[in-house]
């Protein structure tokens, strides 16, 4: 059962959002959702954090457990040519 029946979303992420997460899941390591949220550069709603990790999830790019979230996925970093500058 997916996580966007079971709960009602208030606020679904936008595309920078979840770019942002996948960002600082690929640079770290294990992370509790407090870290992750602490890296980020905005703040973002826990129920936000957890739709956008289930999404990932979904996908098979993290792993989700009691220790913490895992990037599974590519690490490489692709950086946008106006962001290189």
């Amino acid at each position: 059962m997916s996580l966007y029946r079971e709960t009602k979303i208030i606020h679904y992420p936008s595309m920078k959002t979840i770019l942002e997460v996948e960002k600082v899941l690929k640079l770290g390591s294990r992370m509790k959702r407090e870290e992750i949220k602490k890296k980020l550069e905005k703040k973002i709603m826990h129920q936000t954090l957890n739709v956008v990790l289930k999404f990932l999830e979904e996908r098979d790019l993290i792993e989700d457990g009691k220790k913490g979230v895992l990037w599974k996925g590519k690490r490489d970093i692709v950086i946008p040519i106006h962001y290189a500058q």
